[in-house]
Parts: structure tokens; sequence; C-alpha cells
């Protein structure tokens, strides 16, 4: 069985920043890509940042430039650096990963952090 774990979350007041950890636990598996979602309340989930197993990224429109997802293979794991926090980012954020194991590849999800901005 494979676990995300995620850490970081919390309340900060817009303009601040906040670090964001995923880490993926469990045997026999490896990670092809990672990234970060979010879903505020009423809203659908959304994907905020996504990194490939050959490091490159794709980031939402509404983050670029202020969130950057990086990853530590030898700790299976993601991190989501996110500076100039804004209001509207206040959402639940999910780690996300796509795990080869047994033959088969198939997706995770962490149990999810809560982010808050106060204005």
């Amino acid at each position: 069985q494979v676990q995300l774990v995620e850490s970081g979350g919390g309340l900060v007041q817009a303009g601040g920043s906040l670090r964001l950890s995923c880490t993926a636990s469990g045997s026999g598996f490896s990670i092809n890509s990672m990234g970060w979602y979010r879903q505020a309340p009423g809203k659908q989930r959304e994907l905020v940042a996504v990194i490939t197993s050959g490091d490159s990224t794709n980031y939402a429109d509404s983050v670029k430039g202020r969130f950057t997802i990086s990853r530590d293979n030898p700790k299976n794991t993601v991190y989501l650096q996110m500076n100039s926090l804004k209001a509207e980012d206040t959402a639940v954020y999910y780690c996300n990963a796509q795990i080869r194991r047994g033959g088969g590849e198939f997706r995770y999800w962490g149990q999810g952090t809560q982010v808050t901005i106060s204005s």
C-alpha cells in the first residue's frame, strides 16, 4: 500500500508565504509525476502545479510566478512553495502522485491540508 502524507498548511496573512510538503511512503513502487490540486468551498478541485519525473513543471495561470513546485526523488517528496499569497488561494490543498506498482500505474491522493489566507 502507498500513502501520501501532506504537511505545511495553515493560516497566513495575504502577501505571506507557506511551504507544503507531501511524502509518499510504502514499498515496491516508483513515482512518475507528482502534483498539487486545490479545492475551495463550493468549487471544483483544480490543478495548481505538477512536476514530472524529468522535472518538467506546469502551473495554473493563477499561480504562475508566485508558486514553485519541486521534488526530492530520494525522499519521495514533493514541495509547493507558495509566495505572495492571496485570499483567493484559500482552499484545501491535495497532493497527487502517479505511482507505478505491481505492473500497473495508479493515482494516489493525500488527505488534504487546509490553507487559509486572511486579507
